[in-house]
């Protein structure tokens, strides 16, 4: 069994925010193994589905993004997923924009959701695939750029990137080897 796990924040004047991303990534996982959004349980939007005949537990956080840890213990307690089983897809400020980049464990950096998830899980020792945002032309505070709906002109650099990040939360979820999953998506 594999949780992936989308951060972002549930209404829909969130829906094109950079903070986003992992909602966004997670739909195309979804899209990908074929499945739906249909179930609610562990505060999360959830969708099922199969990989190689393994479980795979895509997952969308309802608690906004700086509450997303309780969503993602509750449904690691209830699915049994130990730290090797789960990956979390979210939007990093610390990459410059459209650049993905996959890692095994590591802190929240400037990430409020990721610092959650740590939290109410008490380790990080669990993959992550982190979307970059940075825009260096773009001079505001952190807390208000993330909650900027994503320019029509970079619209597609990041629905690739999602697309990018989705493919290797995926990678991991069939059993590839971590360090070949960061050689082919960490360009």
């Amino acid at each position: 069994m594999f949780l992936i796990v989308g951060l972002g924040n549930p209404e829909k004047q969130y829906e094109k925010t950079f903070h986003n991303l992992g909602f966004l990534a997670a739909g195309d996982v979804a899209a990908r193994l074929n499945v739906k959004f249909k179930k609610r349980e562990c505060e999360a939007s959830v969708a099922e589905g199969y990989l190689n005949g393994e479980k795979i537990i895509v997952a969308r956080p309802l608690t906004y993004m700086n509450a997303s840890g309780r969503a993602v213990k509750q449904l690691a307690a209830k699915y049994k997923i130990s730290p090797r089983e789960l990956v979390v897809i979210y939007d990093d400020h610390d990459l410059p924009k459209g650049r993905v980049r996959v890692r095994p464990s590591g802190s929240a950096g400037t990430h409020n959701g990721m610092r959650s998830v740590i939290a109410e899980l008490g380790y990080s020792d669990f993959a992550r695939v982190r979307i970059g945002i940075r825009d260096d032309e773009v001079n505001i505070p952190l807390i208000n750029y993330v909650l900027f709906e994503i320019g029509k002109e970079d619209y597609p650099l990041f629905i690739e990137a999602c697309s990018n990040a989705a493919e290797a939360a995926l990678c991991l979820a069939r059993g590839e080897e971590i360090d070949r999953v960061m050689t082919k998506y960490n360009a």
